[in-house]
């Protein structure tokens, strides 16, 4: 009888191989469904998941997460994820509403656990508040990609490995990234490293670099500014001598050439903060994201003036 179960074996070992290979592709084929509050979040959690993990980011590339007002379709995307990131520090004052909302019994990951909040300093918009922009520093960013891999290995358990390796590839990366931005930085010369900018997000990264973020003062960040705004900004940088402006909130490039004239500084490119840009554009991930800031940034302190 040894030689009938011998042949027996032989039949069920690869019939039940093929069986588990089935089950796997079949879970392959239905993903994860993780809600991630905006495209910064859903492009790291996207990369720790793969292809195991469907990501929806609630506020796409280019949205602004601060002015975001939640749909009904938004909160059937709650309902239907296994897994909410969100990066807390009061970023998103409308998470918790629509959670409740959905009813949703997701796992919810708070991005920027572990993470020691910056507090806004005086002369910054909010002063005095906690700074929720913690991912400009790409020390964070890898407590992030931490807590994000240890959420989804907490929802999905057989993913855990996958989900560890992709985390460790991600974070070399972010240490490479910012052994580059360490660099750049220290390339500039230590009198040029200042600029005056209207994004209140960067106070990580300047703090990060040894970069000097100067706010504009008397004159709100959120609205154009008026002729005396721009008479106060001009003496401003004259006083301080800030090589470089990044005001996106200044729509009439005739303000900006006259800021220019008058005082000698860069007008800076585009910054992207709080959000990326569509997938085929500068910013369209995390890394490149930082990149593109930091080569903006470098070229606008480095140019002769």
């Amino acid at each position: 009888m040894n030689w009938l179960f011998a042949i027996l074996l032989m039949v069920a070992v690869p019939a039940q191989a093929k069986a588990q290979a089935q089950a796997q592709a079949q879970t392959q084929t239905q993903p994860i469904p993780v809600v991630a509050t905006f495209s910064i979040l859903a492009d790291l959690a996207a990369q720790v998941g793969g292809t195991r993990v469907k990501v929806t980011s609630l506020v796409g590339p280019g949205g602004d997460a601060h002015v975001f007002q939640p749909a009904p379709s938004d909160t059937r995307l709650l309902a239907q994820a296994q897994l909410i990131v969100e990066n807390g520090l009061g970023f998103e004052g409308w998470i918790d509403r629509l959670v409740a909302a959905s009813g949703t019994k997701a796992k919810i990951v708070v991005a920027t656990k572990g993470i020691i909040p910056r507090q806004r300093a005086a002369g910054e918009d909010h002063a005095g508040q906690v700074d929720p922009h913690a991912w400009q520093s790409l020390s964070n960013a890898k407590i992030y990609v931490a807590n994000i891999a240890e959420g989804l290995s907490a929802v999905d358990p057989d993913g855990r490995a996958l989900y560890a390796a992709h985390a460790l590839k991600l974070t070399a990366e972010l240490d490479a990234l910012e052994a580059e931005v360490r660099a750049a930085v220290a390339a500039i010369a230590p009198g040029q490293r200042r600029i005056i900018t209207t994004h209140d997000a960067f106070g990580y990264f300047g703090a990060a670099y040894g970069l000097a973020l100067v706010a504009p003062q008397g004159v709100s960040t959120e609205a154009e500014p008026s002729a005396r705004d721009i008479g106060r900004i001009i003496r401003q940088i004259k006083l301080e001598k800030i090589p470089a402006l990044f005001m996106e909130n200044i729509k009439d490039q005739r303000l900006m050439a006259q800021i220019s004239a008058a005082t000698g500084a860069k007008i800076g490119g585009t910054l992207y903060s709080d959000s990326l840009s569509e997938p085929n554009g500068p910013a369209g991930t995390y890394i490149l994201m930082v990149k593109h800031n930091i080569r903006v940034l470098t070229d606008a302190l480095t140019a002769q003036r």
